[in-house]
């Protein structure tokens, strides 16, 4: 079977234990990242099965339409980026691992990195000491600091855990289930939302974005933030109103915010918004981007490929689609 992967940005995955589930198999890595059309139909026309990394690439309809031969989309967690209807139509097959009450580590760990790093300022201490300068500011304590929990899923648990192991006050907001949830974990629940985000000295955002939650997270909301709180977002840049991490930050509500996640990615533009502020800490969607992630996601990407050229697919998204090829 031909299997192409795309936006393997650093040819990691040849160097993966589970990569060796692929072989006999006919596989091309492509390690740039392109979205033009006509560039990724011509790389992907004789492609039978398409691996993602994850939501770099979109696959919506006009591009299905130009790939004659692909009947198979594997790849692991949310697929807004995939046009699953225009899938199904073409006699597509998307498998996704939505590996359930599995945390990424990676990103949870990342999420802490962020949040030390903000409030030591060590970015900007290094930069600073690589100047010749010595002591530029002075940072935050986090203990005894009130952590908020936006989103209590697999990640936001992880993270709470964090705080609490840091001697951190953990608040959580989020939907009604997991707001119990978080309460017979022993957390407190914010009054309200207004309360949340008024409260906290470091909110660490963990939903999943969809339709629900896109721009959950206001100007308004973002307003009621201290002048030295902090903001962290790993999860998903539509999440936030377009525009109003910017603006809160350039009013000083909240004081920081450190980001690995964008509105459009890749970011190339060194005179980005949230790059050009100084009290901004960004990386580059990396939460997930550890050796230890790639072999536990991609085992399960392989492994949909594998199901599927057994002729017993797994992880079917779109079953409809089976149905219409007799399976």
């Amino acid at each position: 079977m031909k299997i192409t992967i795309l936006d393997d940005y650093h040819d990691t995955l040849r160097t993966l234990r589970c990569f060796g589930k692929l072989a006999g198999h006919e596989v091309t890595i492509w390690n740039d990242h392109v979205q033009d059309i006509d560039l990724l139909a011509a790389r992907l026309h004789d492609t039978e099965a398409l691996v993602l990394i994850r939501e770099r690439t979109a696959i919506q309809a006009p591009l299905l339409a130009r790939l004659p031969k692909l009947r198979l989309i594997s790849q692991r967690s949310v697929y807004p980026h995939i046009d699953i209807a225009a899938c199904t139509q073409q006699g597509v097959i998307v498998s996704s691992s939505m590996h359930p009450g599995t945390p990424s580590y990676a990103a949870a760990e990342l999420t802490w990195g962020l949040v030390l790093a903000a409030m030591r300022q060590i970015p900007q201490q290094m930069a600073a000491l690589q100047a010749g300068r010595w002591q530029i500011g002075v940072g935050h304590s986090l203990r005894d600091k009130t952590l908020g929990i936006y989103g209590y899923g697999r990640i936001g648990r992880v993270v709470a855990g964090y705080g609490k192991a840091f001697g951190m006050q953990v608040v959580v907001w989020a939907r009604e289930a997991s707001r119990s949830q978080a309460q017979n974990d022993g957390y407190r629940i914010a009054r309200s939302k207004a309360s949340f985000f008024a409260e906290c000295d470091v909110i660490s955002l963990h939903l999943r974005l969809v339709e629900a939650t896109r721009g959950l997270i206001t100007a308004a909301d973002l307003a009621l933030m201290q002048p030295m709180a902090l903001l962290v977002n790993t999860s998903r840049a539509g999440l936030i109103e377009p525009g109003a991490l910017v603006t809160a930050l350039r009013a000083g509500r909240p004081g920081m915010a450190a980001v690995d996640v964008y509105d459009d990615e890749p970011v190339h533009d060194p005179h980005h918004p949230l790059l050009t502020l100084p009290n901004v800490i960004c990386t580059p969607h990396i939460g997930y981007v550890t050796h230890d992630e790639y072999e536990i996601q991609f085992a399960d990407i392989f492994d949909q490929i594998v199901a599927y050229a057994a002729g017993a697919p797994i992880n079917v998204v779109n079953p409809e689609v089976l149905q219409r090829l007799g399976q």
